[in-house]
């Protein structure tokens, strides 16, 4: 079994806000591959389901960012995953909105859901890293993080991101880190490639 765990803050006030884009992504895997109902358990929400012929749990821990690894923690020791196999989706402010990056283990950079995971669980998990911006001054991070993603935003690359996420997930399960990032890429040029087209006619 793979562990998918999607960064976020519970409640419906939180649910827009650039750092709950891991909840976003988890939401829209467990939607597009036809998951079980979520249902709650390990102080989160859990669905199953299967990806990549393998068998999937994926979870959005209901603790609050700053104590996600307790939940993680839990659901990984219950059905013991390996931290190797635990993937971890969640908001990253130092890429550019809309780009995608993969890694395995490293430091958290000062993200509390990540520090949490590496407190409870180790560094060695891979890390799906969603580019939301930096508001360019350190001292705005947190309320940038905590607000929401513009109408424009959503409509431009959040909700196109999102779902290529969703779509190319099985890659992620065959180890295809590549393609998956590509795929995603590409998922975002088609509108301004046809905006152009329609330019040169």
């Amino acid at each position: 079994m793979r562990l998918i765990v999607g960064l976020g803050n519970p409640g419906p006030e939180y649910a827009r806000n650039r750092h709950n884009v891991g909840f976003m992504a988890a939401d829209a895997i467990v939607r597009r591959h036809r998951f079980s109902p979520w249902r709650a358990k390990f102080a989160g929400e859990i669905a199953e389901g299967e990806l990549a012929g393998e068998r999937v749990l994926v979870l959005k821990p209901m603790t609050y960012m700053n104590d996600s690894g307790s939940s993680a923690a839990a659901a990984a020791r219950f059905f013991k995953v390996p931290v190797g196999d635990v993937i971890v989706l969640h908001d990253e402010i130092d890429l550019a909105p809309g780009k995608v990056r993969i890694k395995k283990g490293g430091g958290h950079a000062g993200h509390n859901g990540l520090r949490s995971i590496d407190d409870h669980m180790g560094s060695d998990f891979l890390r799906v890293r969603i580019g939301v911006g930096h508001p360019g001054d350190p001292d705005r991070v947190a309320d940038y993080v905590l607000s929401d993603f513009s109408k424009a935003e959503r409509d431009e690359w959040v909700e196109t991101l999102i779902e290529a996420l969703a779509e190319q997930s099985p890659l992620l399960l065959r180890g295809d880190e590549s393609g998956f990032m590509s795929k995603i890429a590409l998922a975002l040029q088609p509108p301004r490639a046809a905006q152009k087209e329609k330019k040169d006619i």
